[in-house]
């Protein structure tokens, strides 16, 4: 992880989910984290099941000169990268895998800048598909911050935060009050005899 909010988003992060693979949305308290609230936002899954900009902070914003909120996420992206950044928001959610990546970020006049985006996964209301905590940051701040909009987002390299992001236990969540133990799994009882 090259840049501080990155680091310091992934060390609460960690903190707050303690022995799961990722913490309650509601365990995330903005107020917690002030110096990284510019470079952070929040994805969720809209009605077609598209990820959207549920926040955003005002650095992330000052990239595309634009309020994002409501806005798709994976529409930042140039068509090389959508399928890509679609599969690892995937990985992300149905993994609980955090991931770090690297990405360019083009401007109409054909300048670029290095960018770095953390996605993180939460649960919201023990759900693990609907909600990704993330930083989108420039690695070293470009002259043209606020001033001329990113016209599109190209994936890097990446990394998956894997052993030493990996939760330190986990235990499975009780069995519902009517499922018995069979052969290793649970079992219950359906409407058919």
């Amino acid at each position: 992880m090259k840049h501080s909010s990155t680091r310091d988003l992934y060390g609460y992060w960690n903190q707050r989910r303690g022995a799961y693979a990722a913490p309650e949305r509601a365990d995330i308290d903005p107020t917690a984290i002030p110096r990284v609230l510019a470079d952070t936002f929040l994805l969720g899954t809209d009605a077609s099941g598209e990820l959207v900009f549920r926040l955003a902070g005002t650095r992330v914003c000052a990239l595309f000169c634009r309020e994002l909120k409501g806005e798709d996420f994976v529409d930042l992206f140039d068509r090389a990268s959508r399928r890509q950044i679609q599969d690892l928001a995937g990985i992300v959610c149905d993994e609980l895998e955090a991931t770090v990546t690297g990405v360019t970020a083009q401007i109409g006049d054909g300048s670029a800048a290095e960018l770095e985006l953390l996605l993180l996964p939460l649960r919201h209301r023990g759900r693990t598909d609907t909600r990704i905590l993330g930083v989108l940051t420039p690695v070293a701040a470009p002259y043209w911050l606020g001033a001329i909009p990113v016209t599109s987002l190209s994936l890097g390299m990446l990394r998956h935060l894997g052993p030493a992001g990996a939760p330190a236990a986990t235990s499975p969540p009780p069995p519902l009050p009517a499922g018995r133990p069979r052969h290793g799994f649970v079992v219950y009882d359906g409407g058919r005899r």
